[in-house]
């Protein structure tokens, strides 16, 4: 399970170190992909893109926007792998989707991590935190 706030930076070659909390869980493997609605990058584990590969195949194949969407989701997925430092590399088209620069935040989201540019991570929590702050039916709609 992913949690919490992590502030990181990428060196020159697109490397960013793992937060030590996270590693055991990437150990076998990591694939990094596109956010859905954000300029950022969902990081998951070998185990959890498997899952999300299971929910994929369990769409109709003709649909045309299941052919849109994968299409335009798994095109930009890299699968990478730590170093013995735990560092991963981010290849260079996610870099500038996600808009990174030197400070980086990496955010946990249960089953999956999410790379942010600092400033873009900033920016949503904000208006994520004035949105929720204090909002109970957001929380009692959740399903548990």
């Amino acid at each position: 399970m992913f949690l919490g706030e992590h502030y990181r930076t990428i060196d020159n070659k697109g490397r960013i170190f793992i937060p030590a909390k996270f590693r055991e869980d990437l150990i076998k493997g990591i694939v990094i992909s596109k956010g859905f609605d954000e300029k950022c990058l969902f990081l998951f584990s070998m185990e959890g893109w498997k899952r999300l590969e299971e929910k994929m195949m369990a769409n109709k194949i003709a649909e045309r926007n299941t052919q849109r969407f994968s299409r335009w989701f798994f095109s930009s997925a890299s699968e990478e792998s730590m170093d013995q430092q735990g560092r991963i590399r981010i290849p260079q088209n996610l870099i500038e989707h996600a808009e990174l620069k030197k400070d980086v935040v990496l955010v946990g989201v249960l089953d999956r991590a999410e790379i942010w540019a600092k400033e873009n991570w900033h920016e949503y929590y904000k208006k994520a935190d004035s949105q929720f702050m204090g909002d109970k039916d957001s929380f009692e709609q959740l399903r548990f």
